[in-house]
């Protein structure tokens, strides 16, 4: 769900004992195996590092190749499968946000529209007022709405052992996270003035999609992306605690460092996520929901535009930068790449793109406390074979 490691990816401070299943390559050609080689190698680092697993899958115009790695259960020792469901955590996000730039270019609402128009009194107190925060200063991370996910309280609750344990089943409602965050004084006391990245400000925006649309947020976006592109893979699952199959199990030290034991946190109620980061997804929807969006085919133009304007990110992201839902990347060949990471629970993902969506790599480690995920782009569109250079 939180974007604090979207870029330099962590470092691995404890093993876990995995199995490196080779790269499965789909069409099997020389030239695709060749040009991927390094994204495989950057995948087995990360298993080495302490993921339990990886799977993943490029789209270039080569064709269509799946790597993986490691294990899908530490128990059984299975492999992962190219095939996995995964959380995608905050990856929903870029969801989210085209849907509300859909409305947008349907003249349902505007961007510059204040929060407090559609959602009178919800965000109010200790500094917060959403009579001067934007629709679009909400998408974009510049709204200095603080975010629930980092209250202390809250990520007891969530995301350490005994918290975890103890509500791992229970339901939050949207107005409960964005209250929350209520408790606390804003990240700027100046909305638009600078980025902080928070989890809240989604939550508000899918708040928003159901004022907008009268509909559940599920629904939009069941009707206007995963329908349409015919993503089979995508869901968002509500309260509903399970992984659809094929799933690998998913894995957390659930504590503020990397030691101590690994916990098996594969099932549990995302609602504290929802808009935020509670969707599910495999690595073949999500490059091809990015290829489309970035090829134009779910935005208009002027939309897509919006979405593609970007604000710098900070200090503690170099070379990246914010737009409405997307971020952009610049690589350390120069590639410039679109997408989001996503982090969950147990899970560790990452879905970019090229400008022109043409190449594409989206995947998931099913372990939350190590492996450098930022690697494995770097592998993928600045390593060898690639040619080390800018897609074309």
């Amino acid at each position: 769900m939180s974007g604090r490691t979207a870029l330099a990816g962590v470092t691995a401070l404890a093993a876990v004992t995995a199995v490196t299943a080779g790269a499965l390559v789909a069409p099997a050609t020389a030239s695709t195996h060749d040009r991927h080689s390094a994204t495989q190698r950057a995948m087995d680092a990360a298993v080495k590092d302490g993921v339990p697993g990886v799977t993943g899958q490029a789209k270039d115009k080569y064709g269509t190749w799946h790597g993986t790695s490691g294990v899908g259960d530490l128990t059984t020792g299975r492999p992962r499968d190219s095939r996995d469901h995964y959380r995608i955590g905050s990856i929903t996000k870029t969801f989210v946000a085209t849907v509300l730039l859909q409305l947008a270019g349907e003249g349902k609402i505007d961007l510059d529209d204040t929060v407090d128009h559609w959602l009178p009194g919800l965000v109010r107190g200790n500094g917060h007022d959403g009579r001067q925060i934007t629709v679009r200063q909400v998408l974009n991370h510049t709204s200095g709405i603080y975010d629930y996910y980092a209250d202390d309280d809250f990520a007891a609750s969530f995301r350490l052992r005994d918290g975890f344990f103890e509500h791992r089943y229970d339901t939050w409602r949207p107005e409960q996270l964005v209250a929350v965050a209520m408790r606390h004084e804003p990240t700027s006391s100046t909305p638009g003035r600078s980025w902080h990245y928070s989890d809240t400000n989604y939550i508000v925006a899918g708040m928003i999609v159901q004022k907008v649309t009268g509909q559940s947020y599920a629904h939009e976006v069941r009707k206007r992306i995963i329908e349409p592109l015919g993503l089979r893979g995508t869901t968002d699952p509500g309260t509903g605690p399970d992984m659809p199959r094929p799933s690998s199990r998913a894995y957390s030290k659930l504590a503020d460092d990397s030691t101590g034991p690994t916990y098996d946190v594969t099932e549990f109620n995302p609602s504290a996520a929802w808009t935020s980061g509670g969707m599910i997804s495999d690595s073949a929807d999500l490059n091809r929901f990015h290829a489309a969006l970035l090829g134009g085919k779910l935005l208009r133009k002027r939309q897509l535009a919006e979405m593609m304007t970007t604000v710098p990110m900070g200090e503690g992201f170099p070379g990246a930068r914010y737009g409405l839902g997307l971020a952009q990347r610049t690589l350390s060949c120069g590639q410039e790449v679109w997408g989001h990471h996503g982090g969950i629970l147990g899970s560790t993902s990452e879905a970019v793109t090229t400008k022109d969506g043409r190449h594409s790599l989206a995947f998931n480690f099913n372990g939350d406390w190590s492996g450098n995920s930022n690697a494995v782009l770097e592998a993928e569109f600045c390593g060898p074979g690639t040619g080390g250079q800018r897609d074309q």
